[in-house]
C-alpha cells in the first residue's frame, strides 16, 4: 500500500472510531440526564404526597434546611422551623395536589422545575376549596447525589394578567 493511501485509510478509521466514541459519550450522557431529570420529578411528586398523607417531616426531607417556600404571592417562609409551620397551615386543608404538566431544565448541580398544578382541599367552614396555577422550582443536587428544594413557588403565575 502507499503511503499516501494508507495516511487516508488510517485518517479515516480515526474518525469513524472518534464518531462512535463520542456518540456512545452522547447516549451516555443522554441517559444520565433522563435519569437526573426522573430523579428531580420525583422529588416533586414525593413534596406533593407528602402534603396529601398530612406528613410534614416528609415534606421538608425534600427541602434544602435553608429552603424557601413562597407560601402566597409576597409572603415566604425560609428555613426548616418556617417551612414546618406554613405546611402545617397547608396541611391543615387536606390539600391534593394534581401535576398537570411539567418541564425540567437542568444546568449541572441547578435545575428548575416548573409544571402546572391543580389542588383541592377543604376550607376550615368545610367548604371546598379548588385552585391551580403555575409553580416554578430550583432545586439544588446535593454531595450525596440527592436532589433536594431551594426555592418552591407555587404562585409564579400571580404576574400574569387576570383574563
Amino acid at each position: 500500500m502507499k503511503p499516501i493511501a494508507f495516511q487516508r485509510l488510517f485518517c479515516l478509521a480515526v474518525f469513524l472510531l472518534g464518531t462512535q466514541s463520542t456518540h456512545a459519550q452522547s447516549q451516555d450522557s443522554q441517559e444520565n440526564k433522563i435519569m437526573e431529570q426522573n430523579q428531580i420529578h420525583t422529588v416533586i411528586e414525593t413534596n406533593n404526597a407528602a402534603v396529601a398523607a398530612g406528613d410534614i417531616e416528609g415534606v421538608l426531607a425534600t427541602f434544602e434546611p435553608d429552603g424557601v417556600l413562597v407560601g402566597e404571592p409576597g409572603i415566604t417562609a425560609k428555613g426548616t422551623p418556617a417551612l414546618r409551620e406554613a405546611f402545617k397551615q397547608f396541611i391543615a386543608i387536606n390539600p391534593k395536589i394534581t401535576i398537570t404538566g411539567h418541564e425540567i431544565i437542568q444546568a449541572d448541580d441547578i435545575a428548575i422545575h416548573s409544571s402546572t398544578w391543580k389542588m383541592s382541599g377543604l376550607a376550615p367552614d368545610g367548604s371546598p376549596i379548588e385552585q391551580s396555577g403555575f409553580s416554578v422550582v430550583v432545586l439544588r443536587k446535593q454531595p450525596d447525589g440527592r436532589w433536594l428544594m431551594v426555592i418552591d413557588n407555587p404562585f409564579a403565575n400571580h404576574l400574569l394578567p387576570k383574563n
